[in-house]
């Protein structure tokens, strides 16, 4: 079974960053089910969407966009052409530096912002994406 980043891919397009998010983003899901364990089932439902949230949001550089998926059953994307993104901003309050993870506001040309919340290491995925960015640049449409 393929990723959706992977199905996504067009011609000589390649990931460049994989990102993820942090499992510190869901922490509360995950207390709680902690906590609520001893009660049949439900601890094991908050356990089960931290799971499900953590493994079905996706997150990519590619040569050509970033790509950002999120969601099992109801699915929300976002694909913003490399060189249409005007600027990617990174929000990290204390928890975040301390644990390392944040919020990513990517602003496209034409698009609005787009929110990317709880993602682990944010500055290495805005370095990538720099990174990226110029190499698409340099080597022309």
């Amino acid at each position: 079974m393929t990723s959706y980043v992977e199905g996504a891919l067009v011609k000589d397009e390649k990931i460049v960053h994989v990102g993820h998010i942090s499992l510190w983003s869901v922490w509360h899901l995950i207390g709680l089910g902690i906590v609520l364990l001893p009660a049949v089932g439900i601890g094991l439902i908050f356990l089960a969407i931290a799971y499900i949230r953590y493994k079905t949001t996706e997150l990519a550089i590619t040569t050509k966009r970033v790509i950002v998926k999120s969601g099992f059953i109801r699915r929300s994307t976002v694909e913003i052409n490399i060189n249409k993104v005007e600027s990617i901003q990174v929000d990290q309050e204390v928890l975040g530096r301390l644990f390392n993870f944040g919020t990513l506001i990517i602003s496209g040309a034409g698009n609005p912002q787009a929110p990317i919340t709880g993602i682990s290491a944010p500055m290495e995925f805005r370095r990538a994406f720099i990174e990226a960015q110029d190499q698409a640049r340099s080597s022309g449409p």
